[in-house]
């Protein structure tokens, strides 16, 4: 089944589930990435994730297969949401189906730190003092930097851009 990675409505766990049955596969990982109401001590309205939508198909399309691949699983999914996104709501979902459970959790957590550094999506932040940031970190890191922080999940969320500008609700 073909489905595209990036998605500008509401992310759907049961979407993402189908078809991915398997009476050889005795573990289903999953993971909902969702948007929280604060950051490094700021109170956050709502996010906003950009992305070179094409290009970023194609990475977590590559990502997917190369996961499958590292940890011996036969499925693993991923969509990351694009667009205005309020607090609650899902930006990104994930799965992977596997024999075991302990192949299932090491391939989602390598599933989504390898999107989260590498595929082209950018996100900022709107923050109740009216100012907004995008969060840097999250896609393109350099080489050093990723393989540094390759286990620390957290990682994009320990560094903002340099600069913040004021935004005038609409």
């Amino acid at each position: 089944m073909d489905f595209n990675r990036i998605q500008t409505t509401p992310l759907s766990l049961d979407a993402l589930l189908a078809g991915t049955e398997s009476p050889e596969c005795g573990a289903l990982t999953v993971f909902s990435g969702t948007v929280r109401d604060h950051h490094e001590g700021r109170s956050v309205l709502r996010l906003k994730y950009t992305s070179h939508v094409p290009l970023a198909e194609r990475m977590i399309r590559e990502i997917e297969r190369a996961t499958c691949a590292k940890f011996d699983v036969p499925l693993c999914r991923v969509v990351h949401r694009i667009g205005e996104l309020g607090i609650g709501e899902s930006a990104i979902l994930a799965i992977v189906r596997s024999g075991h459970r302990a192949e299932a959790f090491a391939a989602l957590k390598y599933l989504v730190d390898q999107v989260k550094h590498r595929v082209p999506i950018w996100k900022e932040e709107f923050y109740a003092d009216g100012s907004s940031a995008f969060v840097t970190g999250c896609c393109i890191a350099d080489d050093a930097d990723d393989a540094s922080h390759a286990g620390d999940h957290d990682h994009a969320h320990h560094h903002h851009a340099a600069h913040t500008h004021a935004h005038t609700e609409a």
